[in-house]
């Protein structure tokens, strides 16, 4: 971990994700909102899992992903090398002579509560409902719970991918995953989100690849979550591979009403019924990194309600107007302006962070209290994109591990252009906002025993 980081909700997916990825296979939870927050570009991650939007932006996780080149290429069993890329033609693969046939997992490539759908049926049900053009598939041999490929309707070729998978283990799994993003953190032209008759909910999102680049590719996606909990999400871009390609038209091809007939057919039904459940949490279990196991860690409490959001709102010093506000569980931001131009706030609430102390606080400017609480102070420039961002943080710690980390910026949003020389709150207000008793009273929730 940097030492100058404060809470990345960018890390915890990551972290999140690919272990639920190595371990199942068949998807991630979306449960919690914790880990849905604070967007954008994650620094030096890999590319195609670095966007968890801000909030209410969780839907951009599965574009994050690439839907195409990490899921399908993930879940894939075990017929197409793990690296499938969207742009490539389909290649029929040479089994060794020891191998089971193309498309019959074994019971040491098939993970647990992995599905086993033929991705030639996958691949069926997208042809069947989208408009007439040439489709090329990635390898479609095996099974898995996802296809990537290209489109060409004569009009110039496009990467697409779809992705099936659960949405979680909680009644309300899956919800952020279908609300749009706060443009505070993500930049986009359209987003449109609604409930459907049958009580299933939907998301069509027009954005960009590089949320900071937006005169380069553009990402079009649709993200349905059933009534009964399953996730389909088909993304579509205007260059022949979601990444490394020139653009090749305008648009991606299919528009909002098409998407939206691609996830809501009833094709997907008995290729849905096919994903197992997910399998249970250990309690206490954490991820590991990539080859190694995870640690144990005791549960902690977290925040709940939209106590943060409205500590942090009340704790705006007077002459600053909230012009913008979002939030909820642990983080929350506001956009305030004094009238020098918008500056961007947030903040971060967490229990249990003790044993990462030396992480957070082994190097820079740190102070420790005769109470023992730690403050680490730092100046940075901004990391999403905004020309002349910068990025100032104070971060605090309990001896018992509770954890206050205040941001603010010098623009109503990261990837945006400077609005004022220096952030709306000096080191010395963040200081005192972060040392803020009323963080400590926010209503917890306990983990269970």
């Amino acid at each position: 971990m940097s030492t100058n980081e404060h809470h990345d909700p960018d890390s915890e997916f990551v972290g999140e994700l690919g272990s639920a990825l190595r371990a199942t296979g068949e998807g991630f939870p979306v449960d919690g909102r914790s880990a849905l927050v604070s967007g954008g570009l994650a620094r030096g991650r890999r590319r195609l899992l670095r966007r968890r939007l801000a909030v209410t932006g969780g839907a951009l996780a599965l574009a994050a992903i690439g839907v195409g080149g990490v899921y399908a290429g993930t879940v894939v069993t075990p017929a197409q090398p793990a690296k499938a890329s969207v742009g490539a033609a389909e290649q029929k693969a040479k089994p060794s002579p020891t191998a089971e046939p193309a498309g019959k997992p074994t019971a040491d490539t098939l993970k647990p509560g992995e599905a086993q759908i033929p991705l030639s049926a996958i691949a069926d049900v997208v042809r069947a409902n989208t408009p007439a053009g040439q489709w090329r598939f990635d390898g479609l041999e095996g099974t898995g719970q996802g296809v990537s490929g290209v489109y060409d309707d004569g009009e110039g070729e496009a990467a697409f991918g779809v992705f099936l998978s659960r949405a979680g283990r909680s009644a309300e799994a899956g919800t952020d995953m279908v609300t749009c993003p706060s443009k505070v953190y993500v930049p986009y032209d359209h987003c449109k989100a609604e409930r459907l008759a049958d009580g299933s909910r939907l998301m069509v999102f027009q954005g960009y690849e590089y949320p900071d680049k937006r005169e380069e590719t553009k990402n079009w996606r649709a993200t349905l979550l059933t009534e009964d909990g399953f996730l389909i999400d088909a993304s579509e871009y205007n260059a022949p591979a979601e990444k490394g390609a020139e653009t090749s038209r305008e648009d991606p091809p299919f528009s909002a009403a098409q998407l939206k007939t691609l996830v809501t057919a009833e094709g997907w039904r008995p290729l849905l019924k096919q994903i197992p459940k997910l399998p249970a949490v250990p309690a206490g279990k954490a991820p590991g990194k990539e080859g190694e196991p995870g640690k144990v860690r005791k549960p902690a409490p977290e925040v709940t309600g939209d106590g943060v959001l409205t500590t942090l709102t009340d704790l705006v010093p007077d002459g600053l107007r909230v012009v913008d506000k979002g939030g909820d569980g642990q983080f929350a931001y506001a956009v305030v302006d004094d009238g020098q131009g918008k500056s961007l706030l947030q903040v971060n609430v967490q229990y249990g962070m003790g044993d990462v102390s030396g992480d957070l606080f082994g190097s820079g400017d740190v102070t420790t209290l005769p109470d023992g609480r730690k403050i680490k102070l730092s100046q940075q420039p901004g990391e999403k994109g905004g020309e002349g961002v910068v990025w100032w943080t104070a971060d605090t710690l309990r001896k018992d591990g509770f954890r206050v980390v205040v941001s603010a910026f010098n623009s109503g949003a990261q990837h945006e252009a400077a609005t004022r020389p220096k952030p709306a709150l000096g080191m010395e207000q963040l200081k005192a906002l972060a040392l803020d008793p009323k963080w400590a009273k926010l209503p917890i929730r306990r983990p269970a025993q």
